[in-house]
């Protein structure tokens, strides 16, 4: 008889035809049974006939992941939505970093990355601190312009938007494998903005400057590199239709709701039917359906999950940009950062006019703002289930034997 095990994962001790010694009691679960289990190991441990291991659905991830997040502390959810970051290849220093608040990520820019692939594989490897529930660690990967590992030479959208479709699954799949062999989990590589405008900064990087032909590839992007690595869409709503650069100003746009449901939503749509894991919102403002940037925007996160059908996780742009605007509005990072989870935002980060400090204080603003109900504290629940499933989804030992198990008998 053979006994069916669903991991949830988190690594787990599996051997077949009952050669098996757990060494967690919560490694694994019995397909169709709780997951709780002691009763799992054990069923394991006694069992003398084979094993079959299959991965756990989507609706398992999510029941433990909310679990997890039930016996999280105000300020480890808090910790949990906050993707930091410290300009070091160093994994002493990467992996204090991390020990310190327990993050729920880490974006890795140029400093962060060393010149060959080993090097980086210890500095992901230095960001993990519990591997039953890793750090999300993201990095800009789009090819061409905006590459951050020096071996990456695949083909980028200057070229891609010149070639048919498949051409951007191929390069997208070799571009996933690439980052999945370094440690990376998260590509916040795949450009959904649709820039006509030869001039916009923008262009260089969208996939197509048409909404069927952006469409196509944002698919094929996403499509391609999936067995790899969870696919960010951005920048959510579109920085075709709204001319500047939001590193450093507001792009703004005037164009109804109704025509960018027919323009510049439509790659966005297509990406998420595809499958993205993550949407990242821009720091973009489209007077004719919110005066606030779309990162702060209720109204964007609602037309994403309910319009557009979008479940994963949606995650800032840099916040930093947003306060390097010099609106006065937005000078204040803690106060954007809760902002923006207020809004819909699952994940936060804050890359440009940050420092060792930032993210430790993002997380006193945010818990501070859950203690006194200013950020509702279901929000922040909700938040903190969809990045922990996430995590679990991304799990590098996810499905991999852990290497104390002996086989007995």
């Amino acid at each position: 008889m053979q006994r069916t095990v669903r991991l949830l994962g988190i690594t787990a001790c599996v051997a077949a035809l009952g050669m098996t010694t757990p060494v967690a009691a919560h490694s694994a679960t019995p397909a169709g049974e709780p997951a709780s289990v002691a009763s799992a190991s054990s069923s394991l441990a006694e069992s003398g006939s084979g094993v079959v291991v299959v991965p756990a659905d989507e609706a398992a991830l999510a029941t433990h992941a909310e679990r997890l997040v039930a016996a999280m502390s105000t300020r480890e959810r808090a910790a949990s939505v906050v993707m930091g970051h410290i300009p070091t290849s160093d994994p002493a220093t990467l992996h204090d970093y991390m020990s310190g608040d327990a993050l729920g990520g880490f974006i890795l820019m140029g400093a962060n990355v060393p010149g060959d692939e080993a090097g980086l594989r210890r500095v992901t490897d230095s960001l993990t601190i519990d591997p039953a529930l890793p750090p999300l660690i993201g990095i800009d990967e789009e090819g061409g312009d905006v590459t951050r590992l020096p071996w990456d030479d695949f083909a980028g959208a200057v070229t891609l938007k010149n070639e048919p479709a498949a051409a951007t699954a191929d390069a997208f799949a070799a571009r996933g494998a690439l980052l999945q062999r370094g440690g990376a989990t998260v590509n916040f590589g795949v450009v959904a903005d649709v820039p006509a405008d030869p001039d916009s900064f923008i262009f260089r990087r969208g996939l197509g400057t048409s909404p069927t032909a952006a469409a196509q590839r944002e698919a094929a992007a996403v499509e391609g590199e999936a067995a790899a690595v969870a696919s960010t869409l951005k920048h959510f709503p579109g920085h075709g239709a709204a001319p500047g650069d939001s590193h450093h100003m507001l792009p703004t746009t005037d164009l109804p709701l109704e025509q960018w449901e027919q323009t510049d939503a439509v790659p966005f749509r297509a990406g998420i039917d595809a499958g993205a894991e993550v949407l990242m919102f821009g720091h973009l403002v489209f007077t004719a359906v919110d005066a606030a940037p779309a990162t702060l925007s209720t109204e964007w996160h609602r037309i994403a999950r309910e319009d557009l059908g979008f479940d994963g996780v949606a995650i800032t742009d840099d916040l930093g940009m947003l306060q390097n605007t010099g609106d006065p509005r937005y000078a204040d990072p803690v106060a954007n950062a809760v902002a923006a989870i207020a809004a819909g935002n699952d994940m936060v980060m804050s890359v440009m006019l940050s420092d060792a400090g930032t993210a430790s204080r993002i997380v006193d603003g945010i818990t501070a703002a859950a203690d006194s109900g200013a950020l509702p504290a279901e929000r922040l629940a909700e938040a903190a289930t969809r990045v922990t499933q996430l995590r679990l989804q991304q799990s590098p030992d996810a499905l991999l034997p852990c290497p104390q198990c002996q086989p007995v008998g």
